[in-house]
């Protein structure tokens, strides 16, 4: 049997709970026949890719899918590609706050993820749930653990990219205008994710640019 890497990052920015890593252990032990591993991820530049590269050596999986969360957005957002750069709004759990700072000297400029991110977007909406495709990971360390995975598979057979998800709607009350999805949704909508990731070798044709 076929294994998935799915991760997920630690509560961050003063959150007491991180919808990815709430949604990520809710998922099934097996999606579409393959075997879900998992790997919960600390919200650090200097740690969370050698964490992560440690789980693939382990499960030796055909795919990675790291979740993130990002709050603000409104919908699961696959993310396109990944920028060789660190630069830090907020410190991260341990307190760094990288500045204009490449991830991987000399390293290409940017990694396109290697999962079929339009089929992503297409599954999750056949699921119900809302979903757009996004051109920028940021510059955070969801960015960085994006990248270090692509850098770190350049050169093998396994596929690997990251998702956003919005705020669970548990974490936004209290708070106006702040989008959100129930965390049953963002579990629905990973698990749509993984069956597409597991089912299309290759990317669908799907419109999905942005005007901005």
């Amino acid at each position: 049997m076929a294994t998935i890497l799915v991760t997920a990052f630690e509560p961050f920015g003063g959150e007491d709970r991180n919808p990815a890593l709430d949604a990520m252990r809710a998922l099934p032990e097996t999606i579409a026949g393959a075997r879900i591993a998992t790997c919960v991820v600390p919200t650090e530049f200097n740690r969370s890719i050698r964490v992560v590269t440690e789980a693939i050596e382990k499960t030796r999986p055909v795919a990675v899918l790291a979740i993130g969360q990002a709050g603000g957005r409104a919908a699961v957002t696959p993310e396109r590609v990944a920028i060789n750069l660190d630069d830090a709004r907020i410190p991260d759990n341990a307190g760094a706050q990288p500045l204009d700072q490449p991830i991987v000297a000399d390293g290409p400029a940017a990694y396109f993820s290697t999962l079929p991110v339009k089929a992503m977007v297409q599954a999750i909406r056949a699921a119900g749930v809302p979903a757009e495709l996004s051109h920028t990971a940021g510059t955070y360390v969801c960015n960085h653990l994006m990248y270090g995975i692509l850098h770190h598979l350049r050169d093998s057979h396994t596929r690997g990219g990251f998702v956003h998800v919005p705020y669970a709607s548990e974490q936004v009350v209290g708070r106006t205008d702040t989008p959100s999805l129930p965390l049953e949704s963002i579990a629905t909508a990973l698990t749509a994710a993984i069956e597409a990731i597991v089912e299309n070798d290759e990317d669908i044709a799907l419109i999905a640019g942005t005007t901005h």
